[in-house]
């Protein structure tokens, strides 16, 4: 590849190869780690609570109970889910960091790092994955590829 094609590419993706592989393979052992995680420990249980009809649920923004335990069911479950398969990541990752952040920084604000650390992480990582989307092995670049060949 010479440099004027190489121009605007970043050097891992122009380098292909050993470096490439490695770098996808991280973003997929993050996306299914963090993914899986957030949705079988944590969305499953708000989820299964929404649906039940439990009210007790931290409203630190004001929407009441009910409708905050409802669109953290979706993130922590649906969307948390959608990050593990590689579908719509970056989107996908947007709920879950917003009801990471309040939890990170208003409702456990008061909190000592060693209670609110988990929120952090998880954060961290959904912010990473909203950067760098979900790399090659992951349904978004299979469902671009897809519409690659269907417009040709």
């Amino acid at each position: 590849m010479s440099q004027a094609e190489n121009h605007g590419k970043s050097s891992l993706a122009a380098s292909g190869g050993t470096k490439a592989r490695s770098a996808n393979l991280g973003l997929l052992l993050m996306r299914l780690t963090f993914g899986l995680s957030m949705a079988l420990t944590h969305g499953l249980g708000t989820l299964r609570g929404f649906i039940s009809g439990v009210d007790q649920f931290p409203d630190p923004l004001g929407l009441g109970p009910s409708l905050s335990m409802g669109l953290m069911a979706f993130a922590e479950f649906f969307c948390a889910m959608a990050v593990a398969l590689g579908l719509a990541t970056r989107l996908a990752c947007l709920p879950l960091m917003t009801g990471l952040g309040v939890a990170f920084f208003l409702f456990h604000s008061g909190d000592p790092f060693s209670r609110k650390e988990l929120a952090f992480l998880y954060l961290a990582a959904f912010t990473t994955l909203a950067l760098t989307g979900p790399g090659h092995w992951a349904i978004d670049t299979w469902l671009r590829r897809l519409k690659g060949k269907k417009d040709s």
